[in-house]
């Protein structure tokens, strides 16, 4: 046989020529002892968890659901069967649980309707299980085993249209139609009526171990145990399967009895390409506790299953000191088995040490672990996880002699071959090589190159080699076979040279880049609000590290790098550009515009009692209820004002008004912003410290068209008595009426002579001050 020479590293070849194939198929076997013990192969939907030793499906709550699934597709050639315990109690007696087989080839796994569906038929609006093929339900409540919510067929007879404790059986279907009832049997309390379905009076049994309150039951001498043997035997006149079906039950104490349920029955369907199959359990209005374990899944027509044979090889090289990887492909060797693989590898010293298989099933699935290393004097053995893949690291101090193991091959199925030779020559391994970059003696694990830049990459080691081969991304580059590469497309990259021995010597790797320019954001404009000032640019560009990147502003004939663009003194439109610090290559140019105010903004602001031309103490003051206007006279360039007047009010608007409503002392800040955002603030003092203001004449003229009362001016009262006495002391006038016209000067409607007359003025502010004023005045005539 002409064969390739297997040497080290070659897997970078075959990880991509070969699929991968796990050690998985059949036998497969589930105890559900513990979740590490899961494989990666048995899929949880659902409820469905991890128990105590158990898989539970369902809980005994009211609308439960739970699913799983074993992901291995098997040829239904070879037929399929299954063991497992499950354990039905704990709850008022609903609903059940099924076996089912579906199409492995289906996208997108989904069940089917739960409740008394199971997850496998169809239920009112739900559709049925995708790609299903078969359904067996362990019908303890009675709905799989009729034709309620949607489902075709069951068993008739019933008075209350339930069959509880039946195991029946549905075909295939797909979304809402099919999955038609085909038959089944009842375990316990047929409904009267000429049947014939039930199981003999002596063989009857609930379906479940117990009601409420009971346990699971483990011990098959203890009443309550369950375990199923369902067998799906290729039908050797037709198509389809026979189907069987026994259960070990235990009725009473220390008294397992095996029971036929299906004694080999047509189930005359055509299957799929390749099957998977699963379990499912619900709950609905009534409840149960449903879980399995102990799961056997195993080819049923085992007798018609050959063993696989191997090939014996001789021409495998590997070479000193070093792990040479091989692949024994599924071509190289003979897999009678339909749409069988290579699952493992084992291997031994002498063919008088490969012992026949454990009568073990599941020994035989998982393959035995013992034979999987093989240490010897001139090496070790060791298979790998990818079906046929091995390694040899042969030992130092036997270059140029052989080693002869011996193997065998275990298929999907579980069958192994005989066992075959395999002959390795040790060989002689080259001195180390490395690969270095434009001459550069100093190795590095990465060259980082600009666009449309390139690479010579060399390689040097400490010997003659008769051939090179390249790698880029463990892929051989076709053409490369010289010392060195011209390197210009991103990608790791690594050299084999190989001596006259033919083994090769593996360098470092060598990482080829092309590192993309990094993202940064810039504020533009940059803006210096103060006249004659710098400005720091690197401010506006976000995540600024010139440690790593270098920068480059470039405007008006000036190149400014790095940090000397923190004193930029000129407006302008300038352009950013950055690079990696070890690059020569700049980014594409960002435009940035830099504005430096050739004007300082300033703010100011004026204020007066609106209307009135009071702007101070000096012209009366100021009272809590007076509106006051306030008026900006900022000299340039303000586009927006926010004025906070001191007592928690503020406003937007460039002349607004407002009234305090008390007294006190507020600092009004003006707040002006101009097109560039620059800012000027001034602050001015508010001072309110009257709440009342009243001013008397010091003579009126009652004869006159003006001036003919005596009355005060005033502002901020709540009320007021106003007295007039004569000189004498005598009270001639007297009012409360803050609206009165004031005295006209008489007294019982006669006018009084002028002269000087005195006023007393009791009054109460808007504050609650108290007020007494009193003075003289003239009565002109």
């Amino acid at each position: 046989m002409n064969r390739i020479l297997r040497l080290p590293l070659l897997l970078f070849l075959f990880a991509f020529a070969f699929n991968a194939k796990g050690q998985v198929g059949f036998p497969y076997c589930e105890t559900f002892a513990d979740q590490e013990s899961v494989g990666a192969e048995t899929i949880f939907g659902g409820n469905a968890r991890m128990e105590n030793g158990v898989l539970r499906l369902t809980d005994a709550q009211r609308e439960q659901n739970g699913y799983v699934y074993i992901d291995i597709p098997f040829s239904p050639a070879y037929g399929i069967k299954t063991s497992f315990e499950y354990f039905m109690y704990g709850g008022s007696g609903a609903d059940g649980l099924t076996v089912f087989l579906f199409d492995a080839d289906v996208q997108n796994f989904r069940t089917g309707g739960f409740g008394g569906s199971f997850g496998y038929a169809q239920r009112g609006s739900t559709p049925g299980m995708t790609g299903g093929y078969l359904g067996i339900g362990f019908d303890s409540f009675g709905n799989f085993s009729n034709n309620s919510e949607g489902k075709i067929g069951g068993f008739n007879g019933s008075p209350n249209g339930l069959y509880p404790n039946s195991i029946s059986i549905r075909k295939g279907g797909s979304g809402l139609n099919g999955y038609e009832f085909i038959g089944g049997k009842m375990t316990l309390d047929p409904p009267t009526g000429p049947l014939g379905l039930a199981l003999d009076v002596e063989f009857q049994f609930p379906l479940s171990s117990g009601g409420q309150g009971t346990t699971r039951v483990t011990d098959p001498a203890v009443p309550g145990y369950r375990k199923v043997f369902l067998e799906l035997e290729p039908n050797p006149a037709g198509i389809g399967y026979i189907l069987k079906m026994e259960m070990v039950v235990t009725t009473l104490a220390n008294e397992p009895r095996t029971i036929t349920i299906f004694p080999g029955i047509p189930f005359p369907y055509e299957p799929p390409k390749n099957l998977k199959i699963g379990f499912a359990a619900s709950t609905g209005g009534e409840t149960n506790i449903h879980e399995i374990r102990n799961l056997i899944v195993e080819v049923s027509n085992d007798e018609g299953l050959q063993n696989p044979s191997g090939v014996d090889f001789s021409d495998f090289a590997s070479c000193e000191g070093q792990e040479n990887t091989y692949y024994i492909t599924d071509e190289e060797v003979i897999l009678p088995n339909e749409n069988s693989e290579i699952r493992c590898l084992q291997f031994y010293a002498s063919l008088e040490d490969i012992e026949e298989e454990s009568d073990d099933i599941c020994t035989q699935g998982k393959c035995r672990e013992e034979n999987r290393v093989l240490e010897l004097p001139e090496g070790t053995f060791t298979a790998g996880s990818d079906g046929g893949d091995f390694t040899f690291f042969p030992n130092e101090g036997y270059t140029d002699q052989s080693v002869t193991v011996y193997y065998t091959i275990t298929d999907t199925y579980g069958k192994s071959s005989e066992g075959n030779a395999m002959t390795l020559k040790i060989q002689e391994s080259p001195e180390p090589i490395s690969i270095y970059e434009n001459g550069n003696l100093e190795i590095v694990e990465e060259v980082r190159l600009c666009g449309g830049e390139s690479v010579t990459l060399t390689s040097k080691g400490g010997e003659i080699y008769e051939r090179y081969e390249w790698y880029k991304d463990d892929e051989l580059i076709t053409g490369a076979t010289s010392e060195q590469y011209f390197a210009s497309s991103v990608g790791e990259y690594v050299v084999k040279a190989y001596n006259r021995k033919n083994c090769p010597a593996i360098s470092n790797s060598i990482l080829v880049s092309f590192p993309e320019f990094p993202d940064f954001g810039v504020e533009s404009p940059v803006v210096g609000c103060v006249p004659g000032e710098t400005v720091d640019v690197t401010k506006s560009i976000s995540n600024y590290d010139p440690f790593t990147f270098d920068y480059k502003l470039s405007g008006g004939g000036e190149t400014f790098l790095d940090d000397e663009m923190k004193e930029i003194s000129v407006s302008g439109e300038y352009q950013l550009q950055i690079k990696h610090a070890d690059l020569d290559c700049y980014s594409s140019p960002e435009p940035i515009q830099v504005v430096i105010l050739q004007e300082e903004l300033i703010s100011n602001f004026s204020f007066e009692i609106r209307g009135t031309g009071v702007k101070g103490e000096e012209d009366g003051g100021f009272f809590p209820d007076d509106e006051f206007q306030f008026r900006d006279l900022s000299p340039n360039g303000a586009e927006s004002w926010s004025w906070d007047f001191g007592d928690g009010s503020v406003s937007t608007e460039k002349n607004p008004t407002h009234v305090y409503g008390k007294k006190g002392e507020f600092d009004v800040v003006l707040t002006v912003t101009n097109m560039w955002g620059c800012e000027a603030s001034l602050t001015q003092r508010v001072s309110i410290i009257r709440s009342y203001r009243i001013m008397f004449p010091t003579g009126f003229t009652p004869l006159s068209n003006s001036n003919q009362f005596f009355l005060p001016k005033f502002k901020g009262l709540i009320s007021g008595e106003l007295m007039i006495f004569n000189t004498w002391g005598d009270l001639i006038f007297q009012t409360d009426d803050l609206n009165t016209p004031g005295w006209d000067g008489k007294l019982d409607d006669k006018l009084l002579d002028a002269g000087f007359y005195v006023y007393r003025y009791d009054a109460i502010a808007t504050d609650g001050e108290k007020v007494t004023r009193s003075g003289k005045f003239k009565l002109i005539r």
